[in-house]
């Protein structure tokens, strides 16, 4: 499969292009970055081309991955679909409904192959857990907490972008704590109206807090930061059920191996025809819910 990157930025440089590159399946076609100086240094040192144009690398490529901002990826991953090239998204999909509803509708109405680099749904015991989990069933109420200290005093991570600083743990660790629970605890159910049984609280800084109502009966609670102390970040999940307690695995391979099994989910996907779990359909749904979430919290503010 012929794989474009649109993207320059730390995520780019460190998993998305060394990833494409080492992929013994795939052909690193090019890169497309807003720096065009940025997009030729990360082409050059994978060996592949810089283009100036985006259509051009659609042209030339059976795929696209995305390493780019939400409010910058949606518009361009529904111009790769509209172009016939299958999606290799980042989490999360949009910050706006609409923009996530614009892609999903952009790939169903095209047909082409999507799947959404949720980190951990991409890291083998992980994935192992929570299908042992989903198909045990009869979970009364989950609990996770996402805690980063990518803005922390004194924090230099490289991740500590405009984006994520304007939207937040909630956009940024949200997706991933919403992409283990709900295929475990079922869908958030809906409040009667256009959305979801969400209660959310601000905490600290960024921190917020949501209380989630699932359909199967369960409840969950969520914490979510960025801008906790450092030695007190890390992500859990713990499950209490009619089978007792259990908790998500800690641990287990680097975002690099993760973003590769991510790649040959989309080239089994766009193949096979069968939609992955974590497909952009999966993707804009998550971005409902913490759209819906968002809108919670102003009405506390």
């Amino acid at each position: 499969m012929r794989i474009g990157l649109l993207g320059t930025g730390p995520w780019a440089g460190m998993v998305h292009a060394p990833g494409l590159n080492a992929h013994p399946g795939v052909e690193f076609t090019g890169v497309w970055g807003r720096r065009p100086e940025a997009a030729k240094a990360l082409a050059d040192a994978h060996g592949t081309r810089a283009y100036d144009d985006p259509d051009a690398l659609f042209a030339d490529s059976d795929a696209v991955a995305i390493a780019l901002p939400p409010a910058v990826q949606a518009p361009l991953a529904a111009r790769a679909a509209e172009a016939g090239c299958h999606l290799l998204m980042d989490k999360p999909v949009a910050t706006a409904v609409e923009d996530a509803r614009l892609v999903a509708d952009a790939a169903a109405r095209t047909g082409v192959a999507s799947v959404v680099f949720f980190t951990s749904r991409f890291e083998p015991a992980v994935a192992a857990w929570i299908d042992e989990q989903a198909a045990a069933g009869g979970w009364f109420t989950g609990r996770g907490e996402w805690l980063g200290a990518v803005f922390s005093e004194g924090s230099d991570s490289p991740f500590a972008t405009p984006w994520r600083r304007e939207k937040g743990a909630l956009w940024d660790v949200g997706p991933h704590a919403l992409s283990v629970l709900l295929p475990v605890l079922g869908d958030v159910a809906a409040d009667g109206g256009a959305g979801f049984q969400v209660v959310a609280a601000r905490g600290p800084e960024d921190t917020v807090h949501l209380i989630l109502r699932h359909e199967s009966g369960a409840s969950s609670t969520l914490t979510l930061s960025l801008t906790v102390p450092p030695a007190a970040g890390g992500a859990t999940v713990e499950l209490r059920g009619v089978h007792g307690a259990t908790s998500l695995p800690q641990g287990g391979p680097e975002a690099l191996a993760c973003f590769q099994r991510a790649i040959d989910a989309l080239v089994t996907a766009a193949g096979s025809g069968t939609p992955h779990p974590c497909d952009v359909r999966f993707g804009a749904h998550v971005t409902e819910i913490l759209a819906a979430a968002e809108a919670a919290l102003g009405e506390r503010a």
